[in-house]
């Protein structure tokens, strides 16, 4: 804590009333405008300077910040203006004594000092759930296994306690007779050895320890010592009073000799083995791991219904991958059991599509000759087959590529909460990933990962212990010698990190960091632990947490998560500005979070029976805590599929144990989620969860293990092959505009700081030129291009440009403090002309604002070179049949994490050509996307313009701003109510043209490569298909994009009267109407609460209405951004915007597979000909297509079916949404027949 560091001194005797320690400045700002007077006042500790303060001021409804700094005498001043002489002043309270005196230069007088606010949670003790009687003492190892730079001082302290006790009795007691013993001629002090030996009796054992294990080594290298040390050993048997502590002292001289000579003669002795060892094999652990076996799948050809008039014989193929041989090998059946098959060299398998809508299904496509390539569409046995199959190529290609360096690798991540009890013998199954939920294929479950990350909690092992444990488990399990790369351990909390041994040298800046959370956040029992590193150029974060235990305490556990995100030390030091969800690359969370279910137990055991667990992840308190955004911004957790982890009874995994007999009555535990996995990337990074879940197994602990394994891309340390720039092929990263809203009653100058390993250091922006604000607690800056400062990358490729990111943070000139802090990809930037980006603003895990401007990348051409990554080498197919109506492959929750849109390449009908097409097709979207970019801006520009009058509701501080927002301000239930349409689903799931609807920058699809992420939604649209459109077929990956609209920027004077019939598209009776929102008056009251927001009447989500704590300022903004206000494009009735903040169940079906395509056309595709294994055609239609050709038809333009159906438009309710440009798009050039087609569109939705 910054101010605490300096001490008692500087704050007198005791703390004040008007000193808030580490309260945050958004806190702060709070507490001011509650206090609502002129001349209010608090002293909080600096985030920017650690030992200095600063000091706040309410005046004129603006908080007002002063930087007090010490000097290098101790002394405290106030910062002040160049040239002015500071007043100096010995502690906190003289200093604040003299500003209450008028007249002293700053703002006003300090009149009002506001109180430090009392605990909401009066009770810290962490033991209501039975699951800590008592607050375990750290375990012996604690203090001796930690790695440098850990905690270990600190854990001593209760045996430190306890040494001083007995050394403070012998002073007041036992002294007086020793020195009345020395008086009578005593040549000894009896009680003074007494006191000696209590105290060193820990000691003495711990030495018979380590003097019995190195027992062991002596007899091998040192005999003369061995023999000495069994023999003090034996010694040290039945010993007492003067013997023990002479015997103390022997043991210790013979230890330091050992210690000191053991070494030298083992490596003597070793050195002579080796000479006579050199013919001899090489040992287990320097072999390379297991050879892979080849692997078979049995799949079906998928070809157009166009072929089924060609039945012929089944046509069942299998897929033989051989991982170690690099080929893949197509064999299918012919008649008289013979069989034909082609061989595909790694090289010649140019890359896999996967369908989205059809979960087993996958194209591949095959290099043929020279420049021609065709693909070919298999259905597996399962999406999990689909999966394994995927990873053995990405394996085999990985594994045969000529990079030195990897582009993607396998991350194990696994957390359990051990009870205090060793684990079994054996716990394959956690490692290989066996058990309940989304598991692994048994094809892949033995292949080994590149890192694995262990989380425990309640680990009574020693930490030597505990991961050679780890090591001989992955030994067996992968043959390879698994190097721990990092241990840190609080108390019974550890997390350890191992690596295959080729990826040893690839780690560097190794960090590790803990934080007590336990009673009065100086107890280890809860807490964290964290470790960080780089591997190349990829930086990883890894947290592992224990959160307060017990059903109620919810808040306290979300103040654990800010404690812990807001103190734990780890990354780059100049990222201080920044939390730890920031400074990573990939931030993996774990551990046992404690989150509980808010239901009755007997409802939850029913569920369970019945295996139904969407009801309750509608009621899990972490999900719900997300959905507020009160914790985990913009993490993401993959879909759970597995019963809650907690509390069974030892021994059984058939029951769940949830009553406890305590002193104080019966306790109840709900079986509930308290063990997960979450993560947090950079945007337009690669990461798909391929496996999470638990095992069944495993019965020592209440908690069973969990597991996830993820495929992870990540960047190599870039050696530039031109060397250093020259000047003419310098890149450059140039702004044009940058435009920030937060959330502050501040009204100081802004000033904006770029980070990025790409930078040589860090660069700071001018002041903001402009600076606006209709409310007092939100700001709106601006920097134009003048103000903002061009940078230099280190390297100008484009290959290592592509990879790099540019964090941001908003600080005030006042006090050097940041209000809010962001990342920006550098990938999507790269080009000639500005691109825009928008993205939010976050500060000690807050949503504190966002930010939007627009900036390049100027990449000379002599650096443009770059080559495809192998995460890029598999892609996601938004098929020909689209998603069908009323199902989305994505949670209702997706929105915390970002998910690059589908990069759309042009389906042609000659699969020869697919190819040159597609290189073809890639380059001209990428030459046309400014353009596209930028009139897909002013769309979102319109949507977001300062219009917004939600933007004026306040937490819980009355002012004439919001009172301004009066009932004739906002549209009528009249105005608001949706046109004569359609009704729009219950499912919080729009209906969209399925290739690939347009999206600007404010609308990415979060697509996962098929995977459902589980992210809480900042807004849950599924509005757009994402990509740019350029064809058919959608081909893209998992890339992390920049999130979607975030609150729009205060209303200007000028925008706040608005037509009374402005058109607002009400999507679905979940979304509350303007008219129900109550707005504070500003007329007498009480203020409302901290954190309080306002209920809104009639929004009833998941079954109950909001409670005042449901939504923040920008999420209500958010929320009510959705209104189309004058001077924007209404939004189209068949893509109405999901609720923000929507309870968890909302669309939970839209979170299923969807089944495979009409099983009618499943049964004949098995039997087609031979001749249509190569054919022209690449993906399946469904039987209802026909009525697209029949429609045609009737119109005399069936012409045109062959280009509408490439470009999916196979659904006559699609077709309702297209457009002329879609309708170019698939060849219809003629405005007459463009014209007929509308038409005929047209009378059929009358109909």
């Amino acid at each position: 804590m910054a101010g605490g560091g300096v001490g008692l001194s500087p704050l007198g005797p005791a703390p004040p009333i008007w000193y808030h320690r580490d309260l945050s400045r958004a806190a702060a700002e709070e507490l001011l405008a509650r206090a609502g007077r002129d001349g209010s006042f608090l002293v909080r500790d600096s985030e920017s300077v650690n030992g200095a303060y600063a000091l706040c001021v309410l005046f004129q409804k603006h908080v007002h910040t002063y930087r007090i700094l010490p000097d290098e005498e101790g002394f405290l001043a106030v910062q002040t203006s160049q040239g002015v002489q500071p007043k100096r002043f010995k502690t906190l309270p003289d200093l604040v004594s003299s500003y209450l005196q008028p007249s002293q230069g700053l703002v006003t007088t300090l009149l009002y000092a506001v109180d430090r606010e009392e605990s909401a949670i009066p009770d810290d003790r962490d033991y209501s759930d039975g699951e800590d009687e008592k607050p375990p003492l750290p375990p012996r190892s604690a203090s001796t296994s930690n790695p440098p730079g850990s905690d270990a001082s600190t854990e001593s302290t209760p045996t430190a306690n306890g040494l001083s006790t007995i050394s403070h009795e012998y002073l007041k007691g036992s002294y007086a007779l020793d020195l009345e013993a020395v008086k009578q001629g005593a040549c000894s002090l009896p009680h003074l050895n007494k006191t000696l030996v209590s105290s060193c009796k820990r000691l003495n054992g711990e030495v018979d320890k380590v003097l019995s294990g190195l027992e062991i080594l002596s007899k091998v290298f040192d005999q003369q010592s061995a023999f000495m040390v069994s023999k003090m050993i034996q010694q040290s048997v039945n010993q007492g009073g003067d013997q023990e502590l002479e015997n103390l002292v022997t043991k210790l001289a013979i230890l330091k000799d050992l210690l000191s000579s053991i070494e030298k003669k083992a490596l003597k002795a070793l050195q002579d083995m080796s000479l006579s060892a050199l013919c001899s094999p090489p040992p287990l652990s320097m072999r390379h791991s297991k050879a892979i076996p080849v692997q078979a799948f049995e799949v079906k050809l998928d070809v157009y219904l166009a072929e089924l008039t060609k039945i012929g014989k089944s046509q069942k193929y299998t897929l033989s991958v051989d991982v170690e041989g690099g080929r893949l090998v197509v064999m299918k059946k012919v008649k008289d059991s013979q069989e034909d098959w082609t061989t595909f060299t790694h090289d010649k398998i140019r890359q896999l599509i996967k369908s989205q809508r059809v979960q087993n299904k996958l194209g591949i496509v095959f290099e043929k000759e020279k420049d021609k390539s065709q693909r070919k569409d298999f259905i597996f046995a399962s999406a999990k087959k689909r999966e394994a199959f995927c990873q053995l190529l990405q394996l085999m290609k990985n594994k045969h590529s000529n990079q030195d360096e990897p582009d993607m690798i396998s991350v194990f991540i696994g957390t359990w909460n051990m009870g205090s009890v060793p684990a079994p013998k054996s716990v394959s199954s956690w490692v290989s990933c066996r058990g309940l939920g989304k598991t692994l294929d048994e094809m892949t479950v033995t292949i080994p990962h590149d890192l694995y990350a262990f989380g425990t909690q309640e680990n009574s092992v020693c930490d030597r212990e505990w991961v050679e444990s780890l090591r001989v488990m992955l030994k067996e399990q992968t043959e390879l010698d698994y190097k721990p790369i990092v241990v840190q351990t609080l108390w019974s909390i550890k997390v350890a990190v191992l690596v295959k041994p080729e990826h040893e040298n690839r780690i560097s800046h190794i960090g590790m960091s803990s934080v007590k959370t336990g009673i009065a956040n100086t107890l280890g029992n809860k807490g964290a632990v964290g470790v960080s590193f780089m591997f190349n150029g990829t930086s990883f974060g890894f947290v592992n947490c224990h959160l307060t235990s017990g059903n109620e305490k919810i808040a306290r556990r979300n103040q654990n998560y800010l404690d812990i995100l807001r103190l734990l030390s780890l990354g780059d030091k100049q990222l201080s500005s920044f939390d730890i969800s920031l400074r990573f690359t990939h931030l993996f969370w774990l551990g046992d979070l404690n989150y509980r279910l808010d239901m009755d137990i007997q409802e939850i055991l029913n569920y369970i029976n019945r295996k139904e667990f969407d009801p309750l992840l509608k009621v899990d308190q972490l999900n719900l805590e997300r959905e507020k955004n009160k914790v985990f911004l913009r993490f993401a957790e993959e879909e759970i599929s597995f019963p809650p982890t907690y509390r069974y009874e030892r021994g059984s995994r058939d029951t769940y144990v949830w009553q406890k007999q305590k002193a104080t009555g019966m306790r109840t535990n709900v079986p509930s989620w308290c063990d997960r996995i979450l993560w947090k990337s950079y945007p337009e990074t690669h990461i798909v969860c391929n496996s999470y879940g638990c095992t069944d197994d495993i019965v020592t602990s209440d908690h069973s293990p969990v597991f996830g394994t993820f495929e992870v891309g990540v960047t190599s340390q870039f050696v530039s092959k031109k060397g250093l720039p020259k000047s003419s092929e310098q890149a450059y990263i140039e702004f044009e505009s940058i435009e920030a809203i937060v959330k502050t009653a501040s009204r100081t100058k802004f000033f904006i700081e770029f980070y990025s390993t790409c930078l040589e250091e860090f660069k700071k922006s001018y002041e903001n030129d402009s600076q606006s604000s209709d409310n007092v607690n939100f700001l709106r800056v601006g920097w134009s291009s003048k103000q903002l400062t061009t940078l230099k990358p280190l390297l100008s490729e484009i290959e290592y440009l592509q990879d790099q990111h540019l964090l941001l943070t908003v600080k005030s000139v006042d006090g050097y403090e940041s209000y809010g802090e962001c990342v920006l990809a550098l990938k999507s930037m790269i080009g000639s002309t500005a691109q825009q980006f928008h993205t939010y603003l976050s500060h000690r895990g807050e949503e504190t604002g966002n930010i939007r401007g627009s900036m390049r990348v100027r990449v000379p051409s002599e650096r443009m070179g770059t080559r495809e990554r192998l995460y890029e080498w598999i892609s996601v197919d938004k098929d020909e049949a689209g998603v069908p109506k009323g199902k989305s492959t994505l949670s209702s929750r997706v929105g915390h994490e970002y998910v690059k849109p589908p990069v759309v390449r042009k389906q042609v009908g000659e699969l020869g050509k697919v190819s040159e097409e597609l290189e073809k097709n890639c380059k001209e979207d990428t030459a046309a996307r400014p353009k596209q970019d930028s009139s897909d801006a002013d769309q979102s520009v319109g949507k977001n313009s300062y219009n917004n009058p939600a933007y004026y509701i306040l937490e819980g501080v009355p002012n004439q701003s919001a009172a301004a927002l009066s009932s004739e301000l906002l549209p009528s239930p009249a105005a608001t109510a949706p046109p004569a349409t359609k009704p729009p689903p219950p499912v919080a799931v729009a209906r969209t043209k399925p290739p690939c609807a347009p999206v600007g920058p404010s609308h990415p699809r979060r697509t996962v490569t098929g995977h459902t992420v589980r992210a809480v939604t900042e807004e849950g649209s599924s509005e757009d298909d994402g990509g740019t459109c350029v064809g058919g077929a959608a081909v893209g990956s998992t890339l992390n994009l920049p999130p979607p609209d975030f609150p729009p920027p205060p209303l200007p004077k000028g925008a706040m009267e608005m037509a009374a019939d402005a058109p607002f598209l009400k999507p679905r009776s979940l979304h509350p109407d303007l008219a129900e929102v109550k707005i504070p008056a500003a007329g007498p009251g009480p203020p409302l609460g901290l954190g309080e927001s306002f209920r809104r009447g009639g929004g009833a989500v998941g079954g109950g209405v909001l409670d005042d704590q449901s939504c923040s300022v920008l999420q209500m903004a958010k929320t009510l951004s959705e209104t189309e206000f004058p001077g924007q494009p209404p939004r189209a009735p068949s893509a109405p915007p999901p609720l923000r903040g929507q309870a968890a169940g909302l669309g939970l079906d839209a979170c299923r597979t969807f089944p495979p395509r009409n099983a009618i056309a499943e049964s004949i595709a098995e039997d087609l000909p031979e001749e249509a294994l190569w054919g022209s055609s690449s993906s399946s239609l469904s039987v209802g297509d026909s009525s697209v050709g029949e429609w045609l038809q009737r119109l005399g333009l069936e012409r045109y079916e062959q280009g509408l159906l490439h470009n999916g438009w196979d659904d006559l309710e699609f077709l309702s949404d297209i457009t002329e440009e879609d309708l170019e798009e698939a060849g219809v050039f003629d405005p007459a027949h463009k014209c007929i087609l509308l038409e005929s569109l047209r009378q059929q939705q009358k109909v």
